[in-house]
């Protein structure tokens, strides 16, 4: 059986499952931010630091109150997240750590991943470790008259990243940004279940996962950036499907692509929106990564700027696509001034037919709320929607600051 979702219908499913159309959909606080990142399955770390980071920046986007204190307890504390690499590296939670051990493993065979594998560095970095306890890449010198080249890899850096990768260490904290490593069996609580799933177990919990984090998935979205697994997801999806785990969808308006979901995603789907939600998501929010599926359920052509050259970007450096409702209404490129306490929000771009009166009051409702996230006191806005709205809306956000 298949069932039709209009778009709109498709875009309450999608946006309802990341929890960005209700506010508190995960709760408040700490355990607020530990069920969001169970849900959503990972939270993506990014270096960038024009505004406040990246994986902050998602969960704020879904808990309000959130600060980054939840997260670093979370995960030194309380043992409940950890960092790996999922499409990126990212925190996830501390249950999908044995569906990381197929692809440790892996890594463990090859004779370099990134960088060549130097098997005595390693090995003197591991007993390093082994005998003084967590160490940072900084803790190991670097030879003398060692040119690094152009990324800045010290050997140990190098080897602490491979070890990383084969799961012999893990990252038990952060010093600022800088990660402090110890030994797996000494980060991992002691109850919890390291065997290691079967190809099948993992693909049933990838796909699962995947659809009850964004309501519904198509084919190519469960193998996104995932070598080699496109065989083994097709005949878990032909499974659960026959056995009614899942559900295969069409979109009215988006014929050619079949989408799976399941009847709790479909039952939790809000029949209407009470008050339009408006956010500045993250270039790497975990509901926009997948660029296609955002073009294709949302006919909103997004990308990010950061990796093109100065003259060739059209909406900044850091231009981040804004939500209001079930639409992406504009974009605007945000940079977080500390010294002023400033936050410069330069380029604010609207799609056609916006209506300027519907947007005033929860635009500057965010605006504000995202300099308080940044630490800022006052905003600066300039953009291409005349002069008198963005006056009216940085007068507005000022005062409210």
């Amino acid at each position: 059986m298949r069932i039709t979702l209009s778009t709109e219908e498709a875009r309450r499913l999608a946006l309802s499952q990341q929890g960005l159309i209700r506010k508190h959909s995960f709760g408040r606080g700490k355990n607020g931010t530990l069920k969001a990142i169970e849900h959503l399955g990972y939270i993506q770390i990014d270096t960038i630091s024009v505004v406040e980071r990246a994986h902050h920046h998602t969960l704020w986007s879904r808990l309000p109150n959130y600060t980054p204190k939840f997260l670093q307890d979370l995960q030194v504390k309380d043992k409940k997240v950890f960092e790996y690499w999922s499409h990126a590296a990212a925190f996830l939670p501390m249950s999908s750590f044995r569906y990381c051990l197929p692809q440790m493993k892996e890594i463990e065979k090859k004779e370099s991943y990134w960088f060549k594998k130097e098997k005595k560095l390693m090995d003197f970095v591991l007993d390093r470790i082994k005998a003084e306890g967590p160490l940072q890449a900084k803790d190991f010198q670097t030879p003398e008259g060692y040119n690094s080249g152009p990324w800045d890899w010290k050997p140990a850096k190098k080897a602490l990243h491979h070890l990383f990768m084969e799961g012999k260490i893990m990252i038990k904290s952060r010093k600022g940004f800088q990660k402090v490593y110890d030994l797996t069996e000494r980060v991992l609580p002691d109850d919890l279940d390291i065997s290691t799933p079967t190809a099948e177990e993992f693909c049933e919990h990838h796909i699962l996962n995947t659809i009850n984090a964004h309501g519904l998935a198509e084919e190519k979205e469960f193998c996104y950036l995932r070598k080699g697994i496109r065989p083994k997801i097709k005949a878990t999806l032909k499974k659960l499907e026959e056995s009614g785990e899942i559900i295969s969808i069409q979109i009215k308006d988006a014929s050619k692509y079949i989408y799976y979901s399941t009847k709790d995603c479909l039952d939790n789907m809000p029949k209407k929106i009470r008050q339009k939600q408006l956010h500045f998501l993250s270039p790497f929010d975990n509901a926009i990564i997948q660029r296609k599926r955002i073009e294709n359920l949302f006919n909103f052509n997004y990308q990010t700027e950061i990796y093109l050259p100065e003259q060739k970007r059209v909406y900044g450096y850091f231009s981040l696509p804004i939500l209001f409702g079930t639409e992406f209404i504009g974009r605007i490129n945000p940079k977080a001034d500390r010294k002023t306490k400033t936050l410069h929000l330069d380029n604010l771009v609207f799609e056609n037919g916006l209506d300027e009166d519907e947007i005033v009051k929860p635009l500057t409702e965010k605006i504000v709320e995202f300099a308080h996230f940044n630490k800022c006191q006052q905003v600066e806005i300039t953009g291409n929607n005349g002069n008198n709205f963005l006056e009216k809306i940085e007068d507005c956000c000022n005062q409210e600051l």
